[in-house]
């Protein structure tokens, strides 16, 4: 009779322990910054929109970063390498309680704005001195790398490997790891931008940081946000009267106003698979919690840095 009713509790207990055990082995993200490319407060700022974070360090952010963690292998890759590359290896570090090797087994970049890519210079010899770190970019962000200074030395000195990505084809990081890379409309000046959909065994994360205007890209952004679980989305701007000194249309992006009704009609599950993300210093999104209490009320997220999504 007692082993009749110990048997359920062993059948709970071990549904636990190694469904718990499967789902901490799975792959997931970490986001390690939210900011746009000169983050938060941005220099030369002095707007009331600044002037808090330049008085309180509590409320800085830095720029938007994103790490991909395998636990099972114990290897982790990076995307984005940003101007604040320094303090986002050692937050990551402390985040995952020093279990990963400081230096990811990869770095996957989407363009060539100084937010996205300029931390590589932290790999040179005047800095770490890599040995041949896989850098993973499209064809035009390959050649400008190699035959631009200072990005050239890093490439000579095989402080950095490039390796070529091919769009819309599956490349396998490991048993549980795939990344499909496209291309988005952007001021491409100096190379292509890259947007990457990152299938794990677990979750399908799909990642724009950067884009002019969704009606402009040959792909609904409905479709491809329906079909990932989560999906990390530009946020640049939350309305057109941000920039006071500079014309908008020389800067595009998607208004956050503008995302959202493209989704309004959507279900509650798929707006909640939205987190904005790469927020300029005039965005409210980045300080406002009123207005961030508006769009969650609505149904979107707001990205956080340290936010775990598994």
């Amino acid at each position: 009779m007692a082993i009749k009713k110990a048997f359920p509790i062993l059948i709970l207990f071990f549904a636990f322990y190694f469904g718990g055990a499967q789902t901490n082995s799975s792959p997931y993200i970490q986001i390690l910054g939210i900011a746009q490319d000169a983050g938060y407060p941005q220099m030369g700022c002095t707007q009331k929109c600044c002037n808090m974070a330049w008085e309180n360090d509590s409320l800085k952010k830095i720029v938007v970063s994103l790490a991909l963690i395998d636990p099972a292998a114990k290897k982790w890759w990076l995307f984005e390498a940003t101007p604040d590359i320094k303090q986002q290896l050692h937050y990551f570090k402390n985040l995952t309680k020093n279990e990963y090797p400081y230096l990811p087994e990869g770095i996957f970049l989407t363009h060539a704005h100084i937010g996205h890519y300029t931390g590589i210079m932290q790999l040179g010899r005047e800095v770490m001195n890599t040995n041949a770190i896989p850098v993973y970019v499209l064809p035009k962000m390959k050649t400008f790398l190699e035959n631009n200074g200072p990005w050239a030395q890093l490439v000579s000195q095989k402080n950095i490997i490039l390796n070529k990505l091919s769009i819309d084809t599956l490349l396998k990081l490991s048993e549980t790891i795939s990344i499909s890379t496209f291309t988005v409309p952007h001021r491409d000046e100096f190379s292509e931008t890259a947007g990457f959909k990152i299938i794990t065994s677990a979750k399908k994360y799909l990642f724009i940081p950067d884009i002019d205007k969704w009606e402009k890209w040959n792909k609904s952004i409905v479709k491809e946000v329906e079909s990932a679980d989560y999906a990390l989305l530009d946020a640049t701007f939350y309305e057109v009267s941000e920039l006071k000194n500079r014309k908008i249309s020389e800067v595009p992006h998607p208004l956050v106003g503008e995302t959202m009704q493209l989704f309004l009609k959507s279900n509650p599950e798929t707006r909640s698979k939205i987190i904005f993300i790469h927020f300029n210093h005039t965005n409210p999104l980045m300080w406002d919690k009123e207005m961030q209490l508006k769009v969650k009320n609505i149904g979107f997220k707001i990205a956080s840095q340290g936010d775990k999504l598994q």
